[in-house]
């Protein structure tokens, strides 16, 4: 197994269910997810931490950068000479990044920034991430509007 690689986790049809229940309603009660799924609130207890220390999921808030004051979203696409990962783990650790990908096709990255502003925005990607060694190019695409962001897309 590579470095940063996890084993696949197999999961019971009652583990899965409770991944549902807590994707419709992060805030739903172990005893509501019980009454559902068949087992237990300490039973339903154990095995959303199981799942959680596993890796597996986590249960989070879900902002709107937008109403928090952050007035720039953008996905930026970054080309990349030499090795992909030193370059990643460093915009990675970006406080104004939530999310980095390695790809495959005409950006060997993918990394969203959410910025104060559109000099902000610029700082980031000019001060920041393309003084990085290893970053041959960026191209920005801004965000005007979310159309779709969804996080019950279920289990298979």
């Amino acid at each position: 197994m590579r470095k940063g690689e996890r084993a696949a986790v197999t999961l019971d049809d009652v583990s899965k269910a409770i991944i549902e229940q807590l994707q419709q309603d992060g805030r739903r009660s172990y005893a509501a997810i019980g009454k559902v799924v068949g087992l237990s609130e300490a039973a339903v207890r154990q095995r959303v931490q199981r799942l959680i220390e596993s890796g597996v999921m986590q249960v989070v808030a879900v902002t709107d950068p937008l109403e928090l004051g952050f007035a720039r979203q953008a996905m930026v696409g970054v080309r990349v000479t030499g090795p992909l990962e030193p370059v990643a783990d460093v915009i990675a650790a970006l406080e104004e990044v939530d999310y980095v990908v390695v790809t495959a096709g005409s950006f060997d990255l993918l990394v969203e920034v959410v910025a104060e502003s559109d000099e902000h925005l610029l700082e980031i990607i000019s001060g920041r991430i393309r003084t990085i060694d290893g970053v041959a190019s960026t191209e920005t695409f801004m965000y005007l509007r979310l159309r779709k962001q969804t996080y019950s897309w279920g289990v298979r």
